[in-house]
């Protein structure tokens, strides 16, 4: 095992991965993607996402894998003392500690907020839970739970159908998110004032700021939005449309787009038409509009649409599949598949969607099997020093 040094903004940052499954393991991608060193203490029986299958490569989950290369892994039982011991070992070394256990639960091992604190005064220490660590804490921090709780399936889906999951753990990614930006302006605080601190994030209250417009326009004005489909509560047209062969996805933000749009169809005079004239008058006569854009889009196929309009930047998209949209995002030059290698293999990823002038995202290690690290990180404990601050505290 190699700490990093001089190809990252973080190196020199270690991080100690007590978490598991979806939100906690993002961010500490994120932060080792960023050039820190990333730790990934694991259970016995590893990561709960190693056996999330199908799909899988070469026997191993894709779910574990999305969320997990540039890090050591190595195995721990924490209920016993020497393997606690090296949990300790760790974290005196560490700059950042990251858990998702339940609230409450990691007192047993000496690793509750006030004993970090206290051990580690300099650590960053974040706890992601589900919905916080007191009246919901006995709640599983399932993100369709929250997708549930939280309002977001009953704003998505069809107007007359039932409620609607959305087609990935949205939540799960946006606390991680909000996890590693959390972090980093600890590191920053730190970096001026010496000391560490907690962050505590849930996700219920993550899925509460990402429903933006939906949850302020309940909190605001008392507004109770409702499912409409593919449709967007304050604009039109914005959503799909039915060219000659399948739907193409038209996007219109303001009057001058409406325009545009109208001469690009060969009707400008819709443009000048009283009922569609504004925002607010095509949000009151939706379905006369649709019928003269759907008339207008059914002479000509979705991608021919998609070639004119883009010429003439006009906000449209062909509905593709996963894999189309990875095919198109390589078309566009954003290359987003890096290869990782490990050993005579090449892992295929999603790259990290940062881009730095100076600083490289570097993908040095793909994701790691069970234990794969277990000697290398105990070797590594052996030839370095815990931070001063943890070995006054110990």
């Amino acid at each position: 095992m190699t700490q990093h040094s001089g190809s990252g903004p973080l190196d020199g940052i270690v991080v100690a991965d007590f978490s598991r499954v979806l939100a906690g393991p993002y961010a500490t991608m994120m932060l080792a993607d960023l050039g820190a060193t990333v730790i990934k203490v694991e259970a016995p029986r590893g990561d709960d996402t190693r056996y999330f299958t199908p799909p899988s490569r070469e026997g191993v989950s894709t779910y574990y894998l999305s969320v997990n290369r540039n890090k050591y892994s190595i195995v721990l039982d924490l209920c016993d003392p020497e393997d606690l011991e090296t949990a300790y070992q760790i974290l005196d070394r560490a700059d950042v500690f990251v858990e998702n256990f339940k609230p409450g639960s990691l007192g047993k091992f000496g690793l509750a907020p006030k004993d970090v604190a206290a051990r580690w005064p300099e650590m960053i220490h974040a706890s992601i839970t589900g919905f916080g660590m007191e009246g919901g804490a006995e709640l599983p921090g399932y993100d369709l739970l929250v997708q549930a709780l939280s309002g977001l399936m009953h704003v998505t889906g069809s107007a007359d159908g039932p409620p609607q999951r959305a087609g990935v753990a949205i939540f799960d990614v946006i606390t991680g998110m909000h996890a590693t930006i959390g972090i980093l302006g600890a590191l920053q605080e730190r970096h001026v004032s010496g000391r560490g601190q907690r962050i505590v994030l849930d996700l219920l209250s993550s899925a509460q700021s990402a429903l933006v417009n939906q949850t302020t326009g309940n909190v605001a004005c008392g507004n109770e939005p409702m499912r409409m489909g593919n449709e967007h509560p304050s604009l039109y047209p914005y959503g799909p449309f039915g060219a000659s062969d399948r739907d193409i996805i038209i996007c219109i933000g303001n009057d001058t787009q409406f325009t545009r749009f109208c001469e690009q169809l060969g009707m400008p005079e819709v443009a000048e038409d009283e009922r569609y004239r504004t925002v607010d008058a095509r949000n009151r006569n939706r379905a006369s509009l649709k019928e003269l854009i759907e008339e207008r889009l059914g002479t000509k196929t979705a991608a021919e649409w998609f070639a004119a309009f883009r010429a003439v930047k006009i906000a449209c998209a062909p509905i593709f599949t996963v894999g189309e949209g990875v095919d198109f995002a390589e078309g566009l030059g954003l290359h987003p598949v890096v290869k990782i290698k490990d050993g005579d293999d090449e892992v295929p990823l999603i790259k990290s969607p940062i881009r730095y002038s100076r600083s490289a995202i570097n993908y040095r290690k793909a994701p790691p099997r069970l234990g794969a690290d277990n000697q290398s990180v105990r070797e590594w404990l052996g030839q370095t020093a815990p931070r001063v601050s943890a070995q006054v505290e110990a």
